[in-house]
């Protein structure tokens, strides 16, 4: 029987930045106008689960400015559970630049979060959850990167929703620049990904983590670490499961989505997680999964913005009875 996305309390954490979009093509150098959006991988998921129905609450730390009350806004609009937003007054919300792109070429982006509030997140911020009513938790490798104190509560967070129950997806999402090695990159986020449930890596992030080549020797690296499932996001080819189903390994794959047009690539992968987590919890089966984040996915690179494409629970309906 599927679960009533309205009976599953989602916690997501990480880093919200502010961010300008150039109104033109072309190096951002020369752009002169720029418009205002929110961007981090962790609360686009959180957005995208919310427009589902999962009651979401999201984790961080913003700072005393407008961009952290533009980011605060943005998420209680979006009926996400602000409580353990906190507001820092020492130090500022991180910002980033994004170039409008081309031909469906990735964006140029540029940040500025070195030193920023949410980068100050630390294990005192989980005591006030009550991981006893936490359903499933959501993690990605950008938020331990930010800092020693950062990864510190990544790892108290999965660790504590695990021994309360909770199950636990995590998303790589791999940011080398923010680490201090490669090899240190991937020590810690395969031993992270270790405490989850279900890891879902791109296929090149799952190749530079493993070592591995294709999808199913990928997938076994982690479930030979505990992990029950590995979804494995191949970009427009589509994805690929791998998970125990009792004594026994099952597999699929699904062909991606086509879409006439791709504006904008950035939260595709976010759009991906949305999908296939929230058919997961919701009790379909692995290919489902896959096919509702292939679908979301789809949806998300043909809109400018990391999470304007994430559809409300009517329009996946729509989409998927299509």
């Amino acid at each position: 029987m599927a679960t009533s996305p309205s009976a599953l309390s989602v916690l997501t954490f990480g880093e919200a930045m502010g961010m300008l979009v150039a109104d033109t093509p072309g190096p951002l150098a020369g752009v002169e106008h720029f418009h205002r959006r929110l961007a981090g991988a962790d609360n686009n998921v959180a957005i995208g689960l919310a427009r589902l129905g999962f009651k979401v609450s999201w984790m961080s730390r913003v700072g005393r400015d407008s961009m952290g009350e533009f980011i605060r806004h943005t998420l209680t609009s979006e009926d996400i559970d602000d409580r353990y937003i906190q507001t820092d007054p020492a130090h500022p919300t991180g910002l980033m630049f994004k170039e409008r792109a081309e031909n469906g070429a990735d964006p140029r982006v540029e940040y500025f979060r070195r030193g920023s509030a949410a980068s100050h997140l630390c294990p005192a911020d989980a005591q006030a959850i009550d991981f006893a009513a936490l359903d499933h938790l959501h993690a990605t490798g950008i938020t331990p990167a930010l800092s020693p104190s950062a990864l510190a509560l990544t790892r108290e967070l999965m660790q504590r929703a695990r021994a309360a129950g909770a199950t636990i997806s995590f998303d790589p999402n791999l940011r080398p620049t923010l680490w201090p090695s490669e090899a240190v990159m991937r020590e810690t986020l395969n031993e992270l990904a270790s405490l989850a449930d279900w890891v879902l890596p791109g296929l090149a992030e799952g190749r530079l983590l493993t070592g591995e080549e294709t999808p199913e020797a990928i997938a076994d690296v982690y479930l030979a670490r505990g992990t029950k499932g590995v979804i494995i996001k191949l970009g427009p080819e589509g994805s690929y499961y791998r998970g125990r189903l009792g004594a026994t390994l099952e597999s699929c794959e699904v062909p991606g989505k086509p879409v006439a047009q791709v504006i904008d690539t950035v939260g595709a992968g976010d759009g991906f997680a949305v999908g296939a987590i929230s058919a997961l919890l919701e009790g379909l089966s692995p290919e489902q999964a896959l096919r509702r984040g292939n679908l979301i996915g789809a949806e998300a690179v043909q809109v400018v913005g990391d999470m304007e494409g994430l559809p409300t629970r009517a329009r996946l309906q729509a989409l998927e009875n299509a």
